[in-house]
């Protein structure tokens, strides 16, 4: 037999949903859905079949749903119910209440608008790229966005000057309108108003009846001294104003901190790598660095300091957002090779290395003594 003869013995409820008997609340209410949203007549129109089964997909989700039914339902089957027993589907209400409320609003997008076709507007986003110092200091920047605003001709009513907008004829002013199929109440938008509830005779020569316009407004952006790269700054109802007088949306700016040529940041900490000639790094010597505030300060090079020594200078990192707190900076010495030396210049290093020994090069003599060390024991063996 094709489709659903309401004659026919009631199939089980954990059939109709397509679930197991052990399947729990959230594997129910999945189920629920999909199904519901599969066969409701409003998708299906005309077809009783689907009717009768969309009706039996919401009692058998009605029983299954709630614990006590459900244990009934799984001791006694479907005579548990029968005369109204347990509370079950005999004594079912087909208003939506708990059941559709917020499928409907998935499906049918009930809910999106409010009486007078009040809609709020939509959020905005702008990038704005900021330089490194201006997230130490802290800046007030100004920007211009092309956003919709209130009409001024009609006050943001879309109605034209002298008249106002009018209860939709079609849902009475409740931008839904309601029938009945069965057992249940059908309530979906209204298609004269979309959901507005009103409707315009006369709309405003200026907005064309939406209530708003496109214009470019000036704002300034507060950004706060320490934020970092990919901080959001909301400014609330700065947004696309509403359609017809509705509340206006956010305005969200988005920050790119660019690249520093001289500078790397991690968190409130600065990082900096200085190059230093061999003759600094061996005898000692000091420079200065310039520092995220303008200023500069003085770096000591103590006698035989190796490549990739850190030197912290306290205070003199980023502000933390929001705090009295600063972080630091470091400076990484990198010792420079020389090229394209002299001859006299070679000779020089040359006589250099012949004089060196084992204090002079401690880490290089003691790595290639272990080495010789490793492959005198590997050659033994």
């Amino acid at each position: 037999m094709t489709g659903w003869d309401t004659g026919m013995a009631k199939r089980c409820y954990y059939d109709v949903l397509e679930v197991d008997r052990n399947a729990d609340e959230s594997e129910l209410k999945s189920a629920f859905r999909k199904l519901a949203m599969k066969w409701h007549p409003d998708r299906n129109p005309g077809d009783r079949n689907c009717e009768t089964r969309f009706k039996e997909i919401n009692e058998a989700y009605e029983v299954l749903k709630d614990p006590d039914k459900r244990a009934a339902y799984n001791r006694f089957g479907h005579v548990a119910f029968e005369h109204g027993g347990a509370g079950g589907p005999a004594g079912f209400s087909a208003d939506f209440g708990s059941a559709f409320s917020d499928l409907l609003e998935g499906i049918f997008g009930m809910g999106a608008r409010g009486r007078g076709g009040r809609e709020r507007g939509a959020d905005l986003r702008y990038n704005m790229e900021i330089t490194l110092e201006e997230t130490y200091s802290g800046k007030t920047a100004q920007v211009r966005i092309p956003t919709s605003v209130t009409c001024e001709g009609c006050s943001g009513s879309g109605a034209k000057s002298g008249t106002r907008p009018k209860a939709c004829p079609t849902c009475g002013g409740q931008g839904r309108i309601r029938h009945a199929q069965g057992f249940f109440t059908l309530e979906r938008t209204c298609p004269g108003c979309q959901g507005r509830g009103q409707v315009i005779d006369s709309p405003c020569p200026s907005c064309s009846g939406s209530g708003r316009v496109t214009r470019e407004r000036a704002l300034s952006v507060n950004i706060p001294a320490g934020v970092e790269d990919g901080t959001r700054i909301r400014l609330a109802g700065e947004g696309e104003a509403g359609v017809r007088g509705g509340p206006a949306g956010d305005l969200y700016i988005f920050l790119t901190i660019s690249a520093h040529p001289f500078f790397q940041r991690e968190g409130a900490d600065l990082y900096c790598r200085v190059p230093v000639s061999m003759v600094t790094a061996a005898l000692g010597g000091d420079f200065e660095v310039p520092t995220i505030d303008g200023s500069q300060s003085r770096v000591k090079v103590p006698e035989g300091t190796q490549s990739g020594r850190r030197f912290r200078l306290q205070g003199k990192g980023m502000p933390v957002l929001r705090s009295k707190q600063t972080g630091d900076m470091y400076v990484q010495i990198v010792v420079e090779t020389p090229q394209k030396l002299t001859k006299r210049q070679r000779e020089l290093l040359g006589e250099f290395e012949r004089l060196s020994s084992k204090e002079t090069h401690p880490e290089s003599a003691g790595f290639f003594g272990k080495v010789k060390e490793f492959l005198g024991r590997a050659s033994a063996v």
